[in-house]
């Protein structure tokens, strides 16, 4: 069946209901609408709307508190740890990059550790919340254990995702938002939904060998690490950053994004972990001289010898810039499994989708 298409504002409206029904106040739940549907719009369907029920579900449980009041622990001139209060990630992540650029702005860089949490959507979101202040963004999250280690059959890391944002002068900023595993889990459900294999590589079974159902995390499986050993490295530093540092839950304690895993029981942490930060350009060289330069590198990297002629090269976020442009013109496509999931939550919740 063909796609059903939403417009942004009808999703948004939607979003912003539902998360108002679960006791958000009006401007922090138009916020956490604004990420989700960031997600969709740019072409990430895994972690936007599609997600919604989840969230829900969580706070049903008590995992997350819409009343949250994040508090800093620690603090010095450049420097932050926050505690999130059980916070909707959604909402606490921008204030802590918020707070990453205030402190950018005073000493050149800021740096916000954030214990407490839960999940934050796309990292491309929070750390491009930088770029308007001339500042590259930071941010990175860990997340529930589905990645095994390098020549491990034990699920110990999240897909642990990491995005770098930087500003150029008149072309699109670079922007590289990547999961630390093969494939998201979302991307996982995605295939799930359509009922269609995953490519091999992305997944194993319980036992430790190659799979390609999509369904396989289902049935106690593990995702594989980004280019095997490499990826497993880079997944465990931003575990280590965004938990060991912070005071978070990390490896195989981090709390499971469902509602209906319970978390481990003698946590050495406090849910999950972010580490965002913010970097004042001209604390390095003038800003405009930098995205002069940013320029020149994205034009001569557009303009790379092509193993294709018909096929660009492109450079990281452009496909998702694309895809901005054509949903917000031509609405956002929601699977019908998806649609069918928030028509009964606005059952559940009286609200009209």
């Amino acid at each position: 069946m063909a796609p059903i298409i939403f417009t942004k504002v009808q999703l948004h409206l939607f979003t912003q209901a539902v998360f108002k029904k679960c006791g958000l106040n009006p401007a922090d739940s138009i916020l956490a609408a604004d990420v989700l549907l960031a997600a969709d719009l740019r072409g990430i369907d895994s972690h936007g709307v599609a997600r919604l029920s989840g969230y829900v579900r969580l706070w049903e449980s008590g995992r997350i508190n819409m009343k949250a009041q994040p508090k800093i622990l620690h603090q010095t001139p450049s420097t932050a740890t926050l505690d999130a209060d059980e916070g909707l990630g959604l909402i606490i992540a921008p204030g802590a990059m918020e707070l990453a650029i205030e402190k950018a702005t005073q000493v050149g860089t800021g740096w916000v550790a954030v214990q407490n949490s839960s999940h934050f959507g796309i990292a491309a979101f929070h750390a491009m919340l930088a770029l308007p202040h001339d500042m590259i963004g930071i941010c990175m999250t860990n997340a529930s254990p589905l990645v095994a280690p390098t020549y491990s059959k034990e699920r110990m890391l999240g897909t642990n995702p990491v995005c770098i944002a930087v500003p150029a002068k008149n072309q699109q900023p670079f922007i590289i938002d990547m999961a630390t595993s093969n494939a998201a889990n979302g991307k996982l459900e995605i295939s799930s939904r359509l009922q269609k294999p995953v490519p091999d590589g992305w997944v194993q079974t319980t036992d430790g060998r190659g799979s390609t159902d999509a369904d396989e995390l289902k049935k106690g499986g593990s995702l594989l690490p980004l280019g095997g050993h490499k990826g497993y490295g880079l997944g465990a530093a931003v575990d280590i950053l965004s938990a060991v540092l912070s005071g978070a839950n990390y490896g195989p304690w981090v709390p499971p994004f469902v509602s209906f895993l319970a978390p481990l029981d003698n946590l050495p942490g406090k849910g999950i972990g972010h580490f965002i930060g913010a970097m004042r350009i001209d604390a390095f060289r003038p800003a405009d001289n930098f995205k002069k330069h940013m320029d020149q590198w994205i034009l001569r990297f557009k303009d790379a010898q092509r193993t294709d002629p018909q096929q660009e090269v492109l450079i990281p976020g452009e496909p998702e810039y694309r895809m901005t442009i054509e949903r917000e013109k031509n609405g956002i496509p929601l699977n019908e499994n998806v649609v069918k999931n928030l028509q009964e939550l606005a059952l559940k919740l009286a609200l009209t989708l």
